[in-house]
């Protein structure tokens, strides 16, 4: 399956879920979801499609926070990445350790560094901080600007 085919499944299969796609190279495909699909849009790449979870990667972007999560199809060589937008009155998403054990520590990670929450994790413990920084305390979070007027 070619990346144009890839695409034009993935908006078959989650029509509803998918709000933009952008194809970066001919063979790495960026999907914006909605964030309530992350499991099973995950679990359709990880079960049906052979993709392989690689790793997240979390910011601040201003007046909300992204995660985008990267899978690779190691046959074909397509790497898939799925970015999720989280409001910053309610940063919380759906932990994927029930379906990948290796989203572990990242999401651990970006709970520390920007106060993520991940929703149904089993064991969010501090990795990085070990007192330097304190508890609320997220360093990788822009600092809160007033707009002006």
């Amino acid at each position: 399956m070619d990346t144009k085919e890839f695409i034009e499944l993935m908006k078959f299969k989650f029509k509803l879920n998918i709000i933009r796609v952008f194809v970066r190279y001919k063979n790495r495909v960026l999907f914006d979801i909605e964030k309530e699909s992350l499991l099973k849009v995950a679990s359709f790449l990880s079960v049906e499609q052979g993709c392989r979870f690689i790793i997240a990667t979390g910011l601040d972007a201003g007046d909300h926070f992204e995660i985008i999560y990267h899978f690779s199809n190691d046959q074909t060589g397509l790497i898939a990445n799925i970015r999720a937008c989280i409001k910053k009155n309610k940063p919380e998403i759906e932990s994927l350790t029930p379906l990948f054990s290796a989203a572990d520590w990242i999401e651990c990670e970006m709970h520390e560094l920007l106060g993520l929450e991940f929703l149904n994790h089993p064991d969010m413990r501090s990795l990085l901080s070990e007192g330097n920084w304190g508890a609320g305390d997220y360093p990788m979070r822009k600092p809160h600007q007033e707009t002006k007027k």
